[in-house]
């Protein structure tokens, strides 16, 4: 699918719409988060890595030391939900003996897509000072952009940081964002032309020759899976992978088990 194949962009982007019983999602994953973090021991909670009431982040430790440093960025268009909701896809990294941090950002329309960036750039800076070891990045979605604009050229990571960031896994990124100009939840954006190219990791050169995979699954919107054979074509480290009958709301269950082919994409080697 190419752009000029698009006439409703709005639909393109449109995911609970075609995923049957989307709307039990949401609340499915703030309980058993919830639950997660009332069980798990090891951890740290709410550590502000910048001045605002969103501007914090969880880590959770394994048992013994830990191996390095997974942080998962969410999703949600850039517009919605926080770390909250997350916690327990920390379960299959931890499971492999690493730390995990989990961070929260502003969001649309109080700050734009560039101020995100920034904010999680810093949440990693803070989180890679406590956790030595190797760096991985995961994030979904909107949060699949984000970590991949951590490893562009560009990048907000201070050096030491970005040095130890060795493998990114972008489940459904965006990461051409001028096509959601189109879209209605550009009134919440704000994004110029100018803005969109400047924030899209697919026309950046990479940072560095950390090993890129962009994941999607392979029942997810066309334009998902456009998204992420784009990166893999735009940057020579990165590959595409697509995870067959997944959706855009499944594609990240892999999370949880340490022994899945998604956290062995993240966590091996």
């Amino acid at each position: 699918m190419t752009e000029n194949t698009i006439t409703d962009w709005d639909d393109a982007y449109a995911n609970a719409a075609y995923i049957p019983g989307a709307g039990d999602y949401t609340s499915r994953w703030e309980e058993e988060a919830r639950a997660f973090r009332n069980t798990w021991e090891g951890k740290e909670l709410d550590i502000a890595y910048g001045d605002g009431e969103r501007e914090k982040l969880d880590i959770f430790y394994p048992e013994g030391t830990a191996r390095g440093l997974v942080v998962f960025v969410h999703g949600g268009y850039w517009l919605r939900f926080d770390k909250s909701y997350w916690s327990h896809f920390a379960q299959g990294a931890l499971a492999d003996g690493w730390a995990v941090c989990l961070p929260s950002y502003d969001l649309a329309p109080n700050v734009r897509i560039a101020d995100i960036t920034q904010q999680i750039g810093a949440a990693i800076n803070l989180a890679a000072s406590r956790v030595e070891g190797p760096v991985r990045l995961s994030g979904h979605s909107a949060g699949g952009h984000l970590v991949t604009r951590m490893v562009s050229d560009d990048s907000p990571l201070n050096s030491e940081a970005l040095q130890r960031v060795d493998r990114v896994v972008s489940i459904s990124g965006l990461h051409d964002l001028r096509p959601l100009r189109n879209t209605q939840m550009n009134d919440a954006f704000k994004m110029s032309e100018a803005d969109a190219v400047s924030e899209s990791a697919a026309l950046k050169a990479p940072a560095g020759k950390c090993q890129v995979i962009a994941w999607v699954g392979g029942e997810e919107r066309p334009e998902f899976l456009r998204q992420s054979r784009l990166l893999s074509e735009a940057w020579r480290n990165a590959s595409f992978h697509e995870d067959a009958g997944l959706h855009h709301f499944n594609v990240i269950d892999g999370l949880r088990s340490q022994d899945s082919a998604l956290c062995s994409a993240l966590l091996k080697g």
